[in-house]
């Protein structure tokens, strides 16, 4: 394995309030060393893990059929990697749901068996 040089990544950290701007120093074979900059402890988990695996909460929506809403926000309740945003975002344009749709309501379950659930955060009636 090749080892790479020492670096830092500044972030902005998005775990509380204050938006501290934290720089994790990355070691050579890509582990945190060490967390600057961050008000709480907070910060450093959430360095930690920007480095790591970045994940990130998608919201989006998807089309209902015969509700009195053409469409219905939806989420994922976990945070996903990063990387699989877009190809998620792009699959729920082929996602159509018949009304009615509760909140909570599970859309789609285990995408790609990866264990990401899409969920309803709102309600859709059945058009009258």
């Amino acid at each position: 394995m090749i080892a790479h040089e020492p670096e830092e990544q500044t972030i902005i950290c998005l775990r509380c309030p204050r938006g501290c701007e934290v720089t994790a120093h990355v070691d050579g074979d890509g582990a945190v060393t060490e967390v600057t900059g961050n008000s709480c402890k907070l910060g450093i988990q959430y360095a930690t893990q920007e480095v790591r695996d970045p994940r990130r909460i998608l919201p989006t929506t998807v089309r209902v059929r015969g509700g009195n809403h053409p469409l219905v926000a939806v989420w994922t309740p976990e945070p996903i990697p990063r990387g699989r945003l877009l190809e998620l975002a792009r699959a729920t344009r082929e996602i159509v749901v018949d009304a009615p749709v509760e909140d909570g309501q599970v859309i789609l379950k285990d995408w790609m068996h990866l264990g990401i659930n899409l969920v309803a955060s709102g309600a859709v009636d059945v058009a009258s």
